[in-house]
């Protein structure tokens, strides 16, 4: 009998221990299964975030270059302001032809081909001419392409992107303490000297279409002594 008691409760502790380790078990997994999802949905909010740095970094870098195509346009407007000033009128070294950049005529994208538009401000002409010289103050043509009718006064041609410029003249004044300087231009010397003349320069870069298209606008104020031989930027 007592042997047969004995073993009874070997059994029964026996399988008592077996149950325990059971449920051990079945915890064991449990953890690790919570572990697992923890981990997954780390692992996925970890790529997420790349993958949305990488895009806003890929758009910081679009927007940077895009505003340096529109600076570099600033450049030539100035050039093409102070060119016109020194000659009374656009010079034809500036005029439509092949290898010419920017573009002071009609420029088809597609093909980049530059091709001669008449000088005036006439329906259908380019008034840049007018306008720097001050015969077409108040013209509402504008580089804008979501502007309709946009009719950009040049357009330059950058790796990547067409870059449309508009240049308006805004007003001529006397220089602070140029008297000295208009008493001489009365004589016939230096008259242009004396006198600035501002304008402003709108340019838009343009590359793409699409979602996948980016734009920057650069707008810019100068003032330029009337004999075209200085600008400075003022805005």
């Amino acid at each position: 009998m007592d042997s047969e008691r004995q073993a009874t409760v070997t059994r029964r502790a026996f399988s008592a221990g077996t149950a325990i380790l059971e449920r051990q078990e079945g915890v064991a997994m449990l953890t690790v299964l919570m572990l697992t999802i923890i981990l997954t949905v780390i692992g996925i909010a970890a790529i997420t975030s790349t993958m949305l740095d990488m895009k806003m970094a890929g758009g910081e870098r679009m927007r940077e270059s895009s505003t340096n195509a529109a600076e570099s346009c600033m450049s030539s407007g100035v050039q093409i302001i102070q060119q016109t000033l020194l000659n009374a009128a656009i010079p034809a070294a500036l005029l439509p032809a092949a290898g010419i950049n920017p573009c002071i005529g009609t420029y088809t994208t597609a093909t980049g081909a530059c091709t001669t538009k008449a000088l005036g401000t006439g329906v259908g002409q380019n008034p840049l001419q007018a306008e720097i010289m001050g015969q077409s103050d108040g013209n509402v043509d504008s580089a804008d392409s979501s502007v309709a009718g946009s009719a950009p006064n040049a357009v330059l041609a950058l790796t990547g992107y067409t870059v449309s410029m508009d240049i308006d003249r805004l007003y001529a004044k006397p220089i602070s303490g140029g008297s000295l300087q208009f008493a001489a231009g009365s004589e016939g010397t230096g008259a242009g000297a004396s006198i600035e003349i501002v304008y402003r320069i709108d340019c838009y870069a343009a590359a793409g279409s699409g979602a996948t298209a980016t734009a920057s606008k650069i707008s810019g104020v100068y003032a330029c002594v009337a004999t075209g031989e200085s600008c400075q930027r003022k805005i």
